[in-house]
């Protein structure tokens, strides 16, 4: 018997424009991804970086100048819309032949106020007989979670910002 495996679904609304939300997720990734716990590369990066195009990479960037790729750019339809492959496996290392999506949507529920739908999908083509333990890992506290509750921090727009 096949199991069939969820997307992992998240959203969160966040007190900002939908150009600005889009901004910070993407052209500011590395503000609010915790580099120092979340990352594949063997030295903790200094940098993470979205590039803003379809092909573009999603990567870390250490220190001593190595670039580790997680994915890559599916889909780049600012401000409302991007997608990502997830090309690291379930033991944490990049292996483009593993590749999960991550569909991110920006919806403005008025010109300050953005919804953020996110959904982690296509696990059990993916992860296989992981499937089960990356949702589990991906839909927790230090996993999706967690990390749109840093991206609503660092995207809510201050007065004057």
């Amino acid at each position: 018997m096949t199991m069939t495996i969820a997307p992992v679904r998240k959203q969160i609304v966040v007190d900002a424009s939908v150009e600005h939300a889009f901004l910070v997720f993407t052209e500011r990734f590395d503000t609010w991804w915790p580099l120092e716990t979340h990352h594949i590369g063997a030295i903790t990066p200094d940098t993470g970086v979205i590039e803003g195009h379809v092909g573009g990479r999603c990567f870390e960037r250490s220190p001593d100048g190595t670039e580790t790729v997680w994915g890559h750019v599916l889909a780049w339809e600012p401000p409302t819309r991007l997608v990502l492959s997830w090309e690291v496996s379930h033991d944490w290392v990049c292996d483009p032949a593993n590749m999960s999506e991550v569909e991110v949507r920006f919806i403005a529920e008025s010109p300050t106020r953005t919804r953020v739908e996110l959904e982690h999908g296509k696990l059990e083509v993916a992860f296989g007989e992981h499937a089960q333990e990356m949702y589990d890992t991906f839909n927790s506290e230090g996993g999706w979670n967690g990390l749109l509750t840093r991206f609503a921090a660092a995207a809510t727009e201050q007065p004057g910002a």
